[in-house]
């Protein structure tokens, strides 16, 4: 994949997430929440995770369907690192979820697309598994 492309890639998840991520604003010498006028207009011409990525299909260079986005991860540092790929199943039962890094994605009219995958060869990946966060006690 060329650099282009994956700096294609990296901005459009990463623009999708800019819009997503908290802002602070300093008005009339207080500290509010929001965003301020100038990110304002970022915001609205930004576009969602939501409507733009998650749900959205994932396609080989075949045009074959292979998966879908079910999650974006941001790393500690604010980049955005992966995205979560599932893959198989039926309504959610016995999906296969996958990470793959969000740079080894390209897109072709539209499509999120994953040069050289297979629906078998993703389900071969380790399955991506969310930490599990302790219980809060009462």
């Amino acid at each position: 994949m060329s650099l282009k492309k994956t700096a294609v890639i990296a901005a459009l998840f990463a623009s999708t997430l800019g819009a997503a991520l908290p802002a602070s604003a300093a008005v009339a010498g207080r500290s509010t929440l929001g965003v301020t006028v100038e990110q304002e207009q970022l915001v609205v011409n930004g576009w969602s995770v939501k409507k733009s990525v998650l749900g959205k299909d994932v396609y080989n260079d075949q045009n074959e369907k292979i998966g879908k986005v079910e999650d974006v991860i941001v790393a500690p540092d604010k980049s955005l690192s992966f995205a979560v790929i599932g893959v198989g199943g039926f309504l959610g039962v016995a999906r296969h979820d996958v990470a793959i890094p969000v740079d080894q994605f390209t897109t072709n009219d539209g499509k999120f697309v994953l040069t050289g995958a297979s629906k078998d060869a993703l389900k071969a990946l380790p399955k991506f598994e969310y930490e599990k966060q302790p219980k809060k006690s009462s």
